[in-house]
């Protein structure tokens, strides 16, 4: 069942450049070997933190590849299929060898606005056009759209391979009616790594995170405590990490994580235009908290 699968601490994997910009596959193969190595609960490729939005198709599928076949089955795999063209996510789903692929991530259409009807109807082409199991993801902060609670939870209940929401709205009535009436395997994961320990306490399942790229030993021990209940420790380690998280995200991401993990020597510090990397200032801010963090 890929709601056991799913539980726990996800990773939002950032994508390695070179200064060329050329993906950086012997970086990538650093980072995943970091994570695994630290026993996160699964990945979650071409998201917004790996700046898929940059790469094209050709460049989405190699690096898709080279992280199944690196991963080998040890944890799940989740990959980002989203747009703001329903028709053309379906083409690519459809047309797409979904092998090694656990479940779909689905960011909410941006830029073009629709409606709740029309989220509604986007989901479901999406659903029935998918061999995997279906996550959405709402971000009003990026999309310029809510998914409202009503929104998910008719799609929790009629669609039945869409069996969570990533949630980054901040917003805790919206979460907290998901929570009374979803069906009991639908799950809210957080989106919002500051706000994970107290979601996890209405009744969210973990997290898919950013700041667990560099962190994902601390930052899985705080998910696993509270999981359990052990809210006194999670919430120690909380507060050891949330200057580093607020400094991560203060200019925008991936840039503050990129910092991280250069600072951590896994990977280079670039970004792909229109982005661009975190002043110096935020920078080495991050590397005292890293230092203090030892």
């Amino acid at each position: 069942m890929i709601q056991r699968k799913l539980r726990g601490t996800g990773v939002a994997i950032v994508t390695p450049f070179r200064k060329d910009f050329s993906i950086d596959f012997a970086a990538l193969e650093r980072l995943l070997s970091h994570l695994l190595d630290n026993k996160v609960n699964y990945l979650v490729v071409l998201g917004t933190t790996g700046e898929a939005a940059t790469l094209n198709s050709d460049e989405k599928k190699a690096l898709l590849n080279f992280v199944i076949d690196f991963v080998d089955k040890k944890v799940p795999i989740v990959a980002g299929f989203g747009g703001n063209n329903t028709r053309e996510i379906v083409s690519n789903i459809k047309h797409y060898n979904f092998a090694g692929i656990d479940a779909v991530l689905s960011v909410a259409p941006y830029y073009n606005k629709p409606t709740q009807k029309g989220l509604l109807n986007h989901y479901k082409d999406i659903s029935v056009a998918s061999p995997v199991p279906l996550i959405l993801y709402n971000v009003p902060g990026r999309t310029g759209v809510n998914i409202a609670a009503e929104t998910t939870l008719e799609l929790a209940h009629k669609c039945s391979n869409i069996v969570a929401v990533k949630e980054a709205s901040g917003n805790f009535e919206q979460m907290m009616h998901i929570l009374r009436d979803k069906p009991d395997d639908f799950m809210l994961i957080s989106g919002e790594d500051t706000l994970t320990l107290p979601m996890i306490s209405m009744g969210a399942s973990g997290v898919i995170s950013v700041t667990a790229n560099a962190f994902p030993k601390e930052y899985g021990e705080l998910v696993q405590f509270a999981l359990k209940g052990k809210f006194a420790e999670a919430m120690k380690i909380q507060n050891n990490l949330l200057e580093i998280m607020q400094t991560l995200f203060v200019e925008g991401n991936p840039g503050g994580i990129k910092a991280a993990l250069k600072i951590k020597g896994i990977i280079e510090n670039y970004l792909r235009p229109p982005l661009e990397t975190v002043s110096r200032q935020t920078y080495n801010k991050l590397v005292k908290l890293i230092d203090a963090l030892k």
